[in-house]
């Protein structure tokens, strides 16, 4: 595959095409984050209620990529895809124009639904390579599109800088958020044009049933109904958050409001997970072994993400500031040195992904990295001011590495669990990324920069020994054929 990754013809020009979708998903999603100082000081914001901001940035996408990879497989990433690059511009219109607390967090709230993208090119690209392949092509999807992180820290400020010596006047970041927004409505159009789902030839699957994820045995509902509790739990403490006296977005009251709307959702998702999986749960209907998955492995690749990605966003909201703060950085290069943590993703989460198709092993692969990531931010709980600026950054960059390579390495078994279902599996373990990144970013809002390492290191631990002991090997990991063709009623993790 690496010889023809410079090609530009299929089913490579898809995967180029489409990780330049989730490029310009990720501009945007962290626009606001190479600006945070400036913006503080312009609006009068608070450190609470900054940090309270990059949490709400993450909020919406966790119930947002359910719904998405819901959608995707109904309606395919073409439409899917186009339809979120095209409505980014919204959000971005919002975060421009806002002049108080208020209306930032709305912006970036709503912007939470374009970081929900990254699940639509999983299915995109699972549809157009073989299992054999399926680590580095997802892994260049993930990766390459990760890089708009920092895009967005690195190169956010010097077109702002641009805009300041054309058009004069301090600061434009109100400019620069919109044109972010404006590229990625304009490519919106360019992708709907350009691609196709499947290959020539190929049918594009659904499931058989929508509303919620299909399971095959009674265990596999209950699993669910838990997985979702966490993640929908995850919203009302950022609820909470908002309703903290450091950030009054919410008093007391809308916080209980917020909380009912909470409630009525879990209870929405649970009927509709009842809907589709009632004759499962009372054994009208049973699947036999070759149709088959093990819902309790759905749950560990959600845990694997959450300690993964939710590591990667964490780091990628916070390391500006943490850079600033205890290094003394000014607003301009703190972000910018903070970037090169979003940069390793260019072949970091590629990485990952060669190495689960090469390794023999996708499921050793997750536990060592696991491991390397745990290791890693113990490391970062140490670092103070009197350190020396590179050898803090080689500790954070040896930490993303692992971070990185390991979210590589769980969508390198994604695809494979059932491939009819990969938008919504892909959904909900990549709300799980989010999940983490939302309970990391709590624990940071609380307390201090060493006190989350710690916490990620500890939880990277752990997920390295339910990996190393509980998780399964995909069956046909190693295949051929496009993985719609010859995983079909055959996959089970």
């Amino acid at each position: 595959m690496l010889k023809n990754l410079w090609s530009f013809r299929d089913p490579y020009r898809i995967l180029h095409l489409t990780w330049f979708a989730f490029f310009l998903s990720f501009v945007c999603w962290f626009n606001f984050s190479p600006f945070a100082t400036v913006i503080g000081k312009e609006l009068n914001l608070t450190d609470p209620q900054l940090k309270t901001i990059v949490t709400c940035n993450l909020a919406v996408t966790i119930p947002a990529r359910i719904v998405i990879g819901a959608l995707l497989d109904r309606f395919g990433p073409r439409v899917t895809y186009s339809t979120l690059l095209i409505f980014a511009l919204v959000p971005c219109l919002i975060t421009a124009t806002a002049h108080d607390f208020n209306q930032v967090v709305m912006g970036r709230l709503l912007m939470g639904i374009v970081g929900s993208g990254f699940v639509v090119g999983i299915r995109m690209v699972a549809e157009w390579f073989p299992p054999k392949d399926i680590g580095l092509a997802q892994g260049i999807y993930g990766g390459w599109g990760n890089f708009g992180a920092f895009a967005a820290n690195f190169g956010l400020p010097l077109v702002a800088a641009g805009i300041v010596l054309v058009a004069g006047g301090q600061s434009h970041w109100r400019e620069t958020i919109i044109f972010t927004g404006i590229v990625a409505a304009v490519y919106g159009v360019i992708y709907y044009s350009s691609v196709t789902d499947t290959p020539p030839g190929k049918e594009y699957k659904r499931p058989k049933k929508y509303g919620s994820m299909q399971v095959t045995s009674p265990i596999g509902f209950w699993g669910l109904l838990l997985m979702n509790l966490f993640l929908i739990g995850s919203l009302g403490v950022i609820a909470w958050q908002l309703a903290q006296p450091k950030t009054a977005f919410l008093d007391i009251t809308q916080m209980y409001i917020v909380w009912a709307l909470v409630a009525a959702l879990y209870a929405y998702q649970t009927y509709q997970a009842w809907q589709v999986n009632k004759d499962v749960v009372l054994g009208k209907t049973t699947f036999g072994a070759n149709d088959r998955y093990e819902f309790r492995q759905v749950a560990l690749l959600q845990f694997a993400y959450s300690t993964t990605f939710g590591a990667e966003l964490t780091a990628i909201s916070m390391l500006p500031l943490f850079f600033k703060e205890t290094f003394g950085l000014s607003a301009m290069y703190a972000p910018m040195i903070a970037s090169a943590y979003s940069l390793l993703n260019l072949f970091s989460r590629p990485s990952g992904g060669i190495i689960s198709d090469r390794f023999g092993s996708r499921k050793w692969t997750m536990a060592i990295l696991a491991a390397g990531i745990g290791v890693g931010y113990l490391t970062a709980s140490l670092i103070r001011p009197s350190w020396a600026l590179p050898a803090a950054m080689l500790v954070i960059m040896i930490s993303g590495l692992c971070a990185q390579a390991g979210s590589g390495s769980t969508f390198a078994i994604v695809p494979l669990v059932r491939p009819e279902m990969t938008g919504q599996i892909a959904g909900n373990v990549g709300a799980y990324g989010n999940f983490g990144g939302v309970l990391y970013l709590t624990v940071y809002s609380l307390t201090n920069s060493s006190t989350l390492f710690i916490t990620m290191g500890l939880i990277s631990l752990v997920c390295a020994s339910c990996c190393a002991f509980f998780l399964k090997e995909p069956r046909n990991s190693f295949g051929t054929d496009t993985a719609g063709e010859s995983l079909t009623g055959t996959a089970q993790i």
